[in-house]
């Protein structure tokens, strides 16, 4: 009852245990690798039989050594122990022998590499049923210490004092990318990767491996299913649904997972400030097809079509800021739209030649291919008054003074056509039992075609503003204005670029022990080699880059599970097109590549406490920024100045408390501390862009204990504020302004008719394996979120006014879930 308390504040309901159980599954075959049937599978007290395609499910206890033995009468048995977690699927394909009986015991504990390697692992169920604006994988990890993200409508984040840009993302060991034209969050839709397809995802805040590529701050690495059976699965909601379908050939030599996504925002963009009338359309289909052709050789496919499709037109809008003596109000009234085209086709072939137990390769070749388009033309007509604050008055609330008005017209007609191809091969070699060699050797093309035409007028009280950037005074109508007439803003450039990138690596992976203590070595280095060609700018230099990386585990024999990891090395980010194009929208060919030293000292330890699991990881992590290409950020739009012109640094501390806080559900807390500045040109130190200093987050599972078969899911994060209250020309020295915090609740509750652990006896439930009906409440507690300002002059007084651009407020939304 004691430990239940301490949950309350944020489930509001009572804890009671259940067993504790996780699955082990898969196909068993012969010599040849032909599945057999009816071999026996026994675990414990449990039994089970394999199917006409050898396949087997069986649940066992969790975090205990169970034997399991596989028994048939054509065959020798053949025994194995394992060790997983709660609620853990895991995989086991015994082949079994008519000759030699295998009785060695082989031991597994699933997460044993990703500990040394300081992964972290989040679970896929987990991952579909967590709340949020934008549910996914991202919104699992914007929980985690160390990333960052204040638009839930966004799919980016920021990890350890980097960017969007800097954080390496992987499906099935390929790279994938970012649409380039994206502005803001709400234009986002879908993120690339399938939560209903996805196996496992392993996500490194910094300090990680040569095998992976060339970005500063993070890397997530996300595998997709092979399919055992025939599966299915929908889910539906006001904010959109999917459908993914599953399944494998009689011979299991063929499998296929395929998932349809469908998404519509305008729940969450009708409930910002903004009125609008709002039609989009995020529609996306992907494929995973797997041959086993033999046991040596492997093949598959994964292919992506995305359209995003978005119509935007904002009415009107009314701001309320300022004090309690002293409020004020923003409105305006908008003509004009803007539309929006984005569509994607990715397409990636992968052969894995297992040439003997030893040795392995990999051949991986892929092409990205994005058209995107983006026009609009929106007037916008403002007001800048006071507000009657005199709860009596029958004006309370309206505006009742003007000070000032003035108009903005906003124009783009942008478009690009990107196509990004790779070619790459890769080796995996066992040394012997202690040591193992990794390489890799790819070429990348890149081939971006790019025009850029925006501008903007601003007009206060019948004047036209100037450039900022310009050095003319204005001052009418006591002096006439004699500059140049200018948009206040203007960008202008086409620009067809083509990059050829060379880049390899290669590492050593070592296990040994000091006395009775283990310790593993993980030491590598990477190249990259790269050139830039610009039409009508000189072709740039041949540039290349070398990051030697190192992580050193160690592991006491004590009697408390405790492992110690200190990792560290060079990190570089050879620019991408994104970042060779300045604030004139103008590419330059010799932009240098970031250059990071890092060093991570980690240490994690596993325990039990009200005899359940627990695992507390902290961190703490120095990054030295050299040839830094400084940016603004806009919503989610960030903007380079394409020159190296500044070194920066970035250090905090990090720590989760992971376990079964309510039994046989995981849940975490999570703390992060970080600093990080940037001197550009000496003229001093100022916080970056995404100097966030504090976070907190909180992933909570619950169910009531009379009623198991409601759950309850909750998500919750505050940040710190952010640097961003500045306008994006301004220079950064003289705007040090911040966002206010960054708070938000997100909390689902499902009622669970049927799953693997709720039985159901009612006959319009037999055919589904679950079913579930929830509804999400979205920013529970209706907190004002700001991503930006908008920046307003007041004619009379000569002052600016930073109008905070609310984020989303409380919705609610249903919530289907069905599977096969």
């Amino acid at each position: 009852m004691k430990n239940s308390i301490v949950f309350l504040v944020f489930s509001l309901f009572s804890v009671v245990a259940f067993s504790q159980k996780a699955r082990v599954k898969g196909v068993i075959l012969d010599e040849f690798k032909n599945p057999i049937e009816n071999v026996t599978v026994k675990a414990n007290e449990k039994v089970t039989v394999t199917n006409e395609n050898g396949f087997y499910i069986i649940e066992i206890p969790a975090n205990q050594k169970v034997v399991i033995v596989f028994s048939h009468q054509s065959f020798k048995n053949s025994t194995v122990s394992v060790e997983l977690k709660t609620n853990e699927d895991f995989e086991l394909n015994p082949v079994l022998n008519s000759k030699i009986e295998q009785m060695g015991e082989l031991v597994i504990t699933s997460n044993s590499k990703k500990r040394i390697d300081g992964v972290t692992t989040i679970d896929p169920v987990i991952i579909r049923m967590i709340p949020g604006a934008n549910a996914g994988i991202e919104n699992i990890i914007k929980t985690l210490p160390g990333v960052y993200s204040n638009n839930e409508l966004s799919t980016s984040y920021a990890v350890r004092g980097g960017n969007y840009d800097e954080n390496l993302v992987y499906v099935n060991e390929i790279e994938v990318y970012r649409p380039f034209l994206i502005r803001s969050g709400q234009q986002e839709g879908l993120s690339f990767t399938n939560t209903d397809m996805v196996e496992n995802v392993d996500f490194s805040a910094g300090g990680f491996q040569s095998k992976y590529g060339d970005k500063l701050s993070s890397v997530l690495d996300i595998t997709y299913r092979n399919p055992k059976r025939f599966k299915a699965g929908l889910e539906a909601s006001l904010l959109g649904g999917s459908l993914t379908a599953e399944g494998v050939s009689k011979n299991q030599k063929w499998s296929n997972i395929t998932g349809v996504r469908y998404r519509d925002n305008s729940l969450l963009v009708n409930s910002q400030e903004t009125e609008t009338n709002f039609k989009p359309t995020f529609f996306d289909v992907q494929t995973l097809l797997n041959f086993n052709a033999s046991t040596k050789w492997n093949f598959s496919f994964l292919g992506n079509i995305s359209q995003n499709k978005y119509n935007y037109q904002p009415l009107s809008r009314q701001t309320n800021f300022g004090t309690v003596s002293e409020p004020i109000a923003l409105l305006v009234f908008y003509e004009g739209q803007e539309k929006d085209n984005y569509l994607t086709l990715f397409g990636a072939g992968k052969a894995v030649y297992q040439y003997n137990e030893k040795n392995k390769l990999k051949f991986i070749a892929s092409a990205y291919h994005t058209q995107e388009q983006e026009y609009y033309d929106i007037l916008a007509q403002y007001r800048l008054g006071e507000v009657d604050a005199n709860i009596g008055s029958e004006t309370f609330g309206d505006v009742v003074y003007t000070r000032g008005i003035g108009s903005q017209l906003t124009h783009a007609r942008n478009d690009l056509d990107a196509l990004i191809a790779n070619a790459e091969v890769k080796g995996f070699h066992e040394l012997n039992q202690k040591s193992q060699i990794e390489w890799g050797a790819k070429f990348t093309l890149e081939d971006i075609r790019d025009r850029i035409v925006e501008w903007e007028v601003i007009d206060s009280a019948g004047f036209s503003l100037p450039n900022p950037i310009l050095d003319y005074q204005n001052d009418q109508p006591y002096n006439p204005y004699v500059g140049p007439l200018a948009p206040y803003q203007d960008v202008r450039a086409t620009n067809y670029t083509r990059i050829n990138r060379f880049s390899g690596y290669v590492q050593w992976n070592y296990r040994g022990k000091i006395g009775t203590h283990s310790y593993w070595l993980n030491t590598g280095i990477r190249g990259h080699q790269w050139q830039v060609d610009a039409d009508g700018r000189p072709k740039g230099d041949i540039q290349m880059t070398f990051s030697p990386r190192v992580q050193f585990a160690f592991k006491p024999d004590w009697d408390k599970d405790m492992m110690f990891r200190l990792s560290g090395g060079l990190y570089h980010q050879p620019p991408f097109y994104r970042e060779l194009r300045d604030y004139d929208g103008v590419v330059q060919t010799n932009v240098k590549a970031q250059q990071s030293f890092h060093l991570v000292l980690s240490g994690d330890y596993s325990f039990k406490m009200w005899t359940r699991p627990f695992k507390l990881v902290s961190e703490a992590y120095y990054k030295n920024i050299t040839d830094v290409n400084t940016y603004t950020i806009d919503n989610v739009r960030i903007r380079y100045r394409a020159n190296n012109e500044a070194t920066a640094y970035a250090y905090g501390f990090d720590a989760r408390l992971n376990g079964e806080f309510v039994p046989g559900t995981e849940s975490w807390f999570s703390f992060g501390y970080m600093q990080t500045e940037e001197n550009q040109n000496n003229k001093g130190f100022i916080a970056r862009p995404t100097d966030q200093r504090l976070k907190f987050g909180v992933l909570f599972q619950d169910y009531m204990p009379n009623i198991p078969n409601l759950k309850l899911y909750l998500n919750l994060v505050y940040n710190t504020g952010l640097p961003g209250g500045s306008p994006s020309y301004a220079d950064p020295y003289n705007y040090q302004l911040r966002l206010n915090d960054y708070r938000r609740a997100d909390v689902g509750f499902s009622f669970v008719f049927k799953d693997e652990k709720i039985k159901s006896s009612k006959t319009w439930l037999k055919p589904f394996n679950e079913f579930s009906l929830g509804l999400e409440i979205f920013n529970l507690f209706n907190n004002q979120n700001a991503i930006t300002n908008t920046w307003v002059r007041d004619v009379y007084t000569k002052s600016q006014y930073g109008i905070p651009n609310y984020m989303t407020t409380r919705v609610f939304n249903l919530k289907l879930i069905a599977r096969l």
